[in-house]
């Protein structure tokens, strides 16, 4: 017997009379699996049932329209599928010659010329990456839903640019000194929290709280993954925006921090495009875009030293690889770091008893780990 996981899902694959048989079990139990496989053999071998046919495989299209867009619409969050899979999607619709394709025709050769189409019409890398993930995601869930045997490899294209400017000090007064409300009070609040823009659009004062630690906190309930709910420390001009803001609505108890006239009631990503583009224009400061400011808080953060574990959970980063980006140790840190582990063994000439002191922990640590639980000695 051959049984194999794909995801959670088992199937199985044996030869019966020189024809290839490879069918999913639709079972995440093992032995049910088996079962399923000895029975199909079984019935095969009394001439209960034929070899099956082959099951008709869809076109990329016909997956998408059928399957795959009603998923993504109701499974994934609005922002999601409005910003990340409507627009893939549209993208690979344009291409017949992909779209066209069945499942199983699918190969990394067939992305690449995709990818090069979109090459061709000028676009970032950034951009061209982003399809080409919506369209490895549609073949793996395919996979899943057992509708094709395997996923084609698709590859990302190199050189892509991240948002990694961050803004200075001197760049940050300057394009906080021109901004017109309420662009400077969010801008303020970003550089100082680290929030995603779309968590600060839809900040709600139920979420804000003025007694918490040393200037309150706030309570981030939305985000891109469970690692986004959070709770963030308020800094003194975070909290005096916060503050000024509350007032004016009257002390408000619940209800969007940035009310706007949009179809949400809170601001959205074109509320503020104006006053950013105009507030560059008048503080003459390169240009960036508004997330850029949750890059420069998290550059800072991790320029003061702080590791990449505590930047991950203020971030909201569900990888702490994704947070090493913003820590860069300099060779004194490291040499610091390993002082302060080995009681300064590492090439310096500091006080021998201090030495014995440093060491004198790590060595009765170590003492204590060869004794069992009664003090004897393993």
């Amino acid at each position: 017997m051959s049984i194999f996981k794909r995801g959670r899902i088992y199937w199985y694959k044996f030869t019966f009379n020189g024809q290839a048989i490879r069918e999913s079990t639709r079972q995440t139990n093992q032995h049910i699996a088996r079962q399923m496989e000895a029975a199909h053999r079984s019935s095969l071998a009394k001439g209960e049932v034929g070899i099956r046919e082959r099951k008709i495989v869809p076109t990329l299209a016909e997956f998408i329209s059928d399957r795959f867009e009603p998923w993504a619409e109701a499974s994934t969050a609005p922002k999601t599928w409005l910003d990340y899979y409507r627009p893939g999607i549209r993208t690979i619709l344009r291409y017949p010659p992909l779209a066209s394709l069945r499942l199983d025709e699918i190969t990394s050769e067939k992305a690449t010329d995709f990818a090069a189409w979109r090459q061709s019409a000028g676009l970032q890398v950034s951009s061209i990456n982003s399809v080409l993930q919506v369209l490895r995601r549609i073949t793996r869930l395919a996979v899943q839903w057992g509708t094709i045997e395997a996923a084609p490899s698709i590859k990302m294209l190199p050189g892509e640019r991240h948002r990694e400017h961050m803004v200075k000090f001197d760049e940050e007064a300057r394009y906080l000194g021109v901004a017109a409300e309420p662009l400077a009070s969010v801008a303020a609040v970003l550089i100082d929290t680290g929030m995603r823009p779309d968590e600060c659009y839809r900040l709600r004062w139920e979420s804000v709280t003025w007694t918490n630690g040393r200037n309150g906190t706030i309570l981030i309930t939305h985000g891109k993954s469970s690692a986004a709910r959070r709770v963030l420390p308020l800094s003194i001009r975070a909290r005096n925006i916060l503050h000024d803001r509350w007032e004016a609505s009257g002390n408000a108890v619940e209800g969007w921090v940035w009310t706007a006239p949009t179809r949400s009631g809170h601001f959205e990503k074109s509320t503020l495009k104006k006053q950013l583009k105009r507030a560059l224009k008048l503080s003459r400061v390169r240009p960036f875009v508004i997330y850029s400011l949750r890059h420069t808080f998290f550059t800072r953060l991790g320029e003061s030293g702080c590791d990449a574990w505590t930047l991950a959970r203020i971030a909201g980063h569900s990888s702490v690889a994704m947070s090493a980006r913003y820590v860069h140790p300099s060779e004194d840190a490291v040499l610091a770091a390993l002082d302060r582990l080995s009681g300064h063994n590492f090439g310096h000439s500091g006080n021998s008893s201090e030495k014995k002191l440093a060491v004198e922990p790590l060595l009765s640590s170590s003492n204590d780990l060869s004794k069992d639980g009664r003090g004897e000695r393993i």
